[in-house]
């Protein structure tokens, strides 16, 4: 039971690792929007 509790506190830290990791070296020049909300609110403003 112990090293089962220890796999999942594994694969959760690595979850919460990586996505700090996306986050961090997110680069939203470089990636294409995706939505259209963008577009929608330069409309507006």
């Amino acid at each position: 039971m112990r090293a089962t509790l220890i796999v999942i506190f594994a694969f959760i830290a690595f979850m919460v690792g990586s996505f700090i990791w996306f986050v961090a070296t997110w680069d939203s020049d470089a990636e294409t929007p995706v939505s259209t909300l963008e577009s929608s609110y330069d409309a507006v403003a």
